[in-house]
């Protein structure tokens, strides 16, 4: 794999010893107004637990803080330190995020306002899989269908990566950080950012490379899971006075990853991008904003079983194979902010297209030889208003419409050839209402409730992917309805004295939730099943009702040391056949105590998670399936930083202390050519010690 090379090897292993000083944040501004500077209020991020944006709907955390367990490789480790994001594993790197028991779609992943899609059609390639994290300023999650900002709504969430445009003051003319990271099993990760101007214009270059050898799990087994990867991004910034912003901003990235969990490996994730963003503030009394961007990025992604593993026929492939995935999407944004007042509406149009091809060869066909082949053209034009107004000094009142008109076309020529229905129009409507409650009696007590309604297209992957579609249907394409949620969303802050507390609940009914179901398809549609065993998955619609909380205590025992309790649970039921909703994490609380100095903190992680024992067998997403009851565990973790002097800190970690040997419950099975018995999950790291320092300049 092609990549530009970092030449920081020596200074890791002289000084990454210990690593730097990180905190999780809260900041307290709207989701959609500039990032201001992040407030460190912890040592190590452990649980970036909930913010007081929204009274506590909307979580903030700082992406350029490392977090326990070992700082984040991709968007999915880093969304997993935030109560009520669990992840299904492949193997080393690369997972794919759940919220509240959500997958896929229903959970919006935006960079920077735009959305970056993934091409394997089993998503091997994640949207996740393309964010390094701590090139980011900052990850903004709202939870539940509440926003309707941004196209083709998220129903369980909106997760938003940001990065703020630069200023240079006081003569000053550049700044930059760098952080060089060493850990078990060959981990060895280099960040830099820089960014050189003045109060007209900027240059910022982030780049980053992050690689592992296979880690081995409590029993000291091997579980193949090594990785290699680098992004670099490039933004050029106007800023003419202080109202306006003009950015132009490019990104290549690249990587390959062994799975544990697949039959094939992830052997390219290229990553081409263009951004042109604009800002114009203060343009008259009642026109506060005017904000237009458009994005354009190509992901190319090769998965095979022959370049990074040895082949193996009890893959369940007879040959080596090789299929190269490619997803070329185009965003477009344009939101006026209005203030009258009090009232501030908040109202745009945007638009996505997007196309999907494939190609596929062997060693003695490559796969650069072919032409590659559209099978999907994505288009959605949509609509937004989103008003905010205040009732009293103490309440606020928020909501939202929104209307996408989305049109997908199925590309197959088979289709077109066997008369089928290749083209899908729908008119999606979505919106929400919301009450935020600042306690009159006491500043420290906050509430919200709200209700949200979305209705969702199948993406790609439900489209596409399966076998089939409900039964009777003509194939998975035309056998699919959109997806429906009515959700309501509530919570409570409350901070007092050196204690503090906050939940956040939600319930909601949906209609036609779309369920993969696994069996044998092999009689009439064999092909490769990518680390499914012999099953593959089929779809269905099906009614179902969800439910759930996290929670979160605190306590500041005395001026150094301080503790917190918090905790996730998601529930889910499908009522048309009366069985659970399948891959939905267990129960889990984290215990993170922390002492905290002037020039040093120590901290403690313990994670206590339960088993899971609602189950539905052989039912999933398109990535797993429910396979077994799976057993509780407990993890503990410590951590050090030492700040050295401004801009300097170091600290050092060790994940999993006891060494234990335990499994999630949403990991993959692992894959029978690298000896995994069928439906035999594979285990997590064993006891994982890492270093990590960082510089500010």
């Amino acid at each position: 794999m092609a990549q530009p090379q970092f030449y920081l090897q020596p200074l890791a292993a002289a000084i990454a010893i210990v690593c730097s000083t990180a905190t999780w944040a809260n900041v307290a501004d709207d989701a959609m107004t500039p990032l201001t500077p992040v407030q460190s209020l912890a040592p190590i991020v452990v649980t970036a637990a909930g913010g007081n944006d929204a009274n506590g709907l909307i979580v903030r955390a700082d992406p350029k803080q490392p977090i326990q367990p070992i700082p984040a490789s991709d968007g999915a480790d880093y969304l997993q330190s935030i109560v009520g994001f669990s992840a299904v594993k492949n193997g080393g790197t690369n997972s794919d995020v759940t919220f509240r028991g959500m997958f896929g779609s229903r959970i919006k992943i935006l960079t920077d306002g735009t959305e970056n899609l993934g091409a394997c059609p089993n998503r091997m390639d994640s949207p996740t899989s393309y964010i390094s994290p701590e090139s980011y300023d900052r990850i903004s999650v709202i939870k539940g269908p509440q926003t309707v900002q941004f196209a083709n709504t998220g129903s369980a969430a909106t997760v938003i990566f940001e990065r703020t445009p630069e200023t240079f003051e006081d003569g000053k003319n550049y700044r930059g950080q760098a952080s060089v990271l060493m850990g078990s099993y060959g981990r060895l990760d280099h960040n830099a950012e820089v960014a050189v101007g003045d109060s007209k214009k900027y240059v910022r270059l982030n780049a980053n490379r992050s690689m592992s050898d296979s880690y081995k799990d409590g029993n000291g087994v091997k579980v193949p899971s090594d990785w290699e990867r680098w992004n670099a991004d490039l933004a050029l910034g106007w800023t003419p006075d202080e109202n306006t912003w003009l950015e132009l901003t490019g990104g290549k990235a690249d990587g390959e990853a062994v799975y544990a969990g697949r039959s094939m490996d992830g052997s390219m994730f290229a990553r081409e991008s263009l951004g042109l963003r604009f800002e114009k503030k203060n343009i008259t009394d009642v026109i506060r904003k005017i904000e237009a961007q458009v994005n354009y990025s190509f992901n190319d992604h090769v998965m095979d079983n022959y370049s990074l593993r040895e082949f193996n026929p009890a893959d369940g492939m007879s040959m080596p194979m090789a299929s190269n995935v490619a997803r070329r999407t185009l965003n477009a944004r344009m939101a006026v902010t209005h203030q009258w007042d009090q009232l501030q509406l908040i109202a745009g149009v945007d638009t996505q297209n997007n196309e999907h091809s494939k190609r596929s060869g062997s060693l003695m066909s490559p796969y650069q030889d072919k032409t590659r082949e559209k099978d999907m053209k994505f288009q959605s034009y949509g609509g937004f208003a989103e008003l905010s107004y205040p009732l009293s000094e103490n309440n606020q009142l928020v909501s939202g419409v929104r209307l996408d008109q989305v049109k997908v076309t199925d590309e197959r020529v088979a289709s077109a050839t066997a008369g089928l229905n290749t083209e899908l129009t729908k008119t999606l409507p979505s919106g929400f209402i919301r009450f935020e409650n600042k306690h009159p009696d006491h500043d420290d007590g906050k509430t919200y409730i709200g209700l949200g309604y979305v209705e969702r297209m199948p993406d790609y992957w439900e489209l596409f992917s399966p076998k089939h579609g409900n039964a009777g249907t003509a194939n998975t394409f035309n056998g699919l309805n959109t997806e429906k949620t009515l959700q309501l969303d509530a919570g409570y802050q409350h901070a007092h004295g050196a204690f503090s507390s906050w939940v956040s609940a939600y319930a909601g009914l949906i209609n036609d939730y779309i369920l993969m179901s696994y069996h044998d398809h092999s009689s009439s549609m064999p092909g490769m099943n990518h680390g499914m065993s012999s099953k593959t998955a089929g779809a269905k619609n099906v009614d179902a009702t969800i439910a759930g909380a996290e929670a979160g205590v605190g306590y500041q025992f005395t001026d150094a040391i301080q503790a917190d309790v918090s905790a996730m649970y998601a529930w889910g039921k499908n009522t048309t056949d009366g069985k659970p909703l399948p891959q939905i994490a267990p129960l889990e609380a984290r215990v993170n105590l922390r002492y905290v100095q002037e020039k040093y903190t120590l901290g403690a992680l313990w994670r206590v998670v339960n088993g899971q024992n609602r189950i539905s067998q052989d039912q999933g997403n398109i990535v797993g399936y429910d396979m077994q009851q799976s057993a509780g565990f407990g993890t503990l973790a410590l951590n050090g930083t030492y700040h050295v002097k401004d801009g300097i800190d170091l600290s050092v970690g060790v994940d999993n202390v006891l060494d234990k040997t335990y499994k999630e419950h949403l990991n993959k099975s692992g894959s029978a050519g690298f000896g995994f018995a069928e439906e035999e999950q594979f285990n997590n790291t064993g006891r994982n010690y890492w270093a990590r320092i960082s510089m500010k300049f």
